[in-house]
């Protein structure tokens, strides 16, 4: 995962066909810091003169691992572990939550793709699978971003964490597939307005106590 992240730095900042001289390394930097919550100490006009995309995502990368080990020593490899685990399901529960409703709003707004002349079918099955390919991405980005932040003062505490309870998604559009609210129901002993008055008036329930 630092590996790819650090890919997609590289490659969201940097042209293969573009000389290290016009690199924008401020830039790179702060996204480097964003990501993994450090600053990259040879990120310098002198290192990277020569320096090819591959070379950078690795040197990026590289430092990311290093920090990372530092962050499992101080915990111990297997408190680490359950740590990955508790924020990696964390933050799968979230995202995964947030991709069924993007899914549900596509399948909601995709049959008037055809008055646009595409075929609904094709246009589901491509923006569906690039909003699978961004949530895989937004999984690792942000597992990647807790486990570089987070502090834990006291290792023990660790197996107190819990992983997230199961909880149910409502659906909007139609033909979801997913749990609705069910509609409200009439009570069976409500009366009807026009109905005999259950005082015994002999009144329509509207003109007596339904005033």
């Amino acid at each position: 995962m630092i590996r790819e992240a650090a890919e997609r730095i590289t490659a969201g900042f940097v042209d293969e066909k573009t000389h290290p001289e016009f690199w924008d390394l401020k830039a790179i930097g702060e996204a480097v810091y964003k990501q993994f919550n450090f600053r990259l100490d040879g990120l310098v006009p002198e290192a990277v003169e020569n320096m090819t995309p591959e070379a950078l995502s690795e040197m990026i990368a590289g430092d990311a691992l290093r920090i990372y080990a530092g962050r499992e020593a101080m915990v111990g490899g297997e408190n680490f572990r359950r740590l990955e685990r508790i924020v990696m399901l964390q933050t799968v529960d979230t995202l995964w939550k947030d991709h069924l409703l993007s899914m549900d709003h596509l399948k909601e707004g995709i049959g008037l793709r055809g008055y646009a002349q595409q075929n609904p079918l094709l246009v589901y099955k491509k923006e569906g699978f690039e909003l699978f390919e961004n949530l895989m991405a937004r999984i690792e980005e942000e597992t990647l971003g807790i486990l570089f932040r987070v502090q834990i003062a006291a290792p023990e505490r660790i197996e107190t964490l819990q992983a997230p309870r199961e909880q149910p998604l409502i659906f909007s559009g139609a033909g979801g597939g997913g749990r609705r609210s069910a509609p409200p129901k009439r009570s069976p002993d409500k009366v009807g307005r026009n109905a005999p008055c259950p005082c015994g008036s002999g009144k329509k329930y509207k003109k007596c106590c339904g005033r």
